[in-house]
């Protein structure tokens, strides 16, 4: 079983006028089997999370720890991390032109496995994962994100998930921009990793529709930096109805 732990982190970035504070003491433990939704109002930094335990240069951790199967994540490249085990589906996917995406994946997959698949075996692979997200094969070979809808780049980061079987799933608002029908064959490609018991899924969103599809183990509400209410999926019922106010007026009463 593996295990991220993550013990009063802070985060700041460089803003006008200095650093900003955006994370002020996280606490949290995610095990493979589990998934946690991470919800809140825009603003609350929920993505400054996934990006600070991804690595990316804009943040800057200040204190706290982020470990992986007791591994020091923070002291690891983002190429390490993602060998680790880790693995970020991003809000905003960016393009990259001249590389497709049969290519990219089987490079990816090599980096984790640490030998290239076997191209006959792979094909069958790659070809099988797409077919369960319902993507038309002649999308292996386009550009990595070039021209691509909101809901094709979502299906790819999900596909990279599917082949890529990481440690922790990190899901930066995987629901943004998706219509019905490619939230619903978003969210079967999600519970499929979920259900090997292999994979732990922290799934960040402020929206509850994709925990219609997607049912949650544990709930943190973030408001402020900070996770203020825990709970199981009865919390993610209890926001679909009420809200983040309450929550939001605490923080700023305390």
């Amino acid at each position: 079983m593996s295990v991220l732990e993550i013990r009063d982190l802070h985060v700041s970035v460089e803003a006008d006028g200095g650093a900003r504070e955006i994370l002020r003491g996280v606490d949290l433990t995610v095990k493979s089997g589990e998934t946690h939704a991470i919800m809140g109002p825009n603003g609350s930094g929920k993505s400054t999370l996934a990006y600070s335990i991804a690595g990316h240069p804009k943040y800057t951790i200040t204190s706290g720890t982020v470990t992986l199967d007791g591994e020091d994540v923070l002291a690891m490249t983002v190429d390490e991390r993602a060998r680790a085990g880790m693995f970020l589906a991003m809000q905003y996917p960016v393009e990259v032109p001249g590389v497709s995406v049969s290519n990219f994946l089987r490079t990816s997959v090599t980096a984790i496995r640490g030998e290239a698949p076997k191209l006959r075996t792979w094909v069958k692979e790659m070809k099988g994962a797409m077919e369960g997200l319902s993507m038309d094969p002649a999308f292996a070979e386009r550009n990595v994100n070039e021209g691509f809808s909101g809901g094709e780049k979502k299906r790819h980061e999900i596909l990279q998930m599917e082949l890529l079987q990481p440690k922790i799933a990190i899901l930066d608002e995987t629901d943004s921009g998706l219509d019905v029908d490619a939230l619903k064959v978003v969210s079967e490609g999600v519970n499929r990793v979920a259900a090997s018991g292999e994979v732990g899924v922290l799934l960040i969103t402020h929206y509850t529709r994709i925990l219609r599809y997607i049912r949650p183990d544990f709930v943190h509400v973030f408001v402020d930096g900070r996770i203020v209410a825990e709970g199981g999926a009865e919390l993610a019922d209890e926001l679909e109805a009420h809200g983040y106010d309450q929550y939001v007026k605490a923080a700023a009463g305390a």
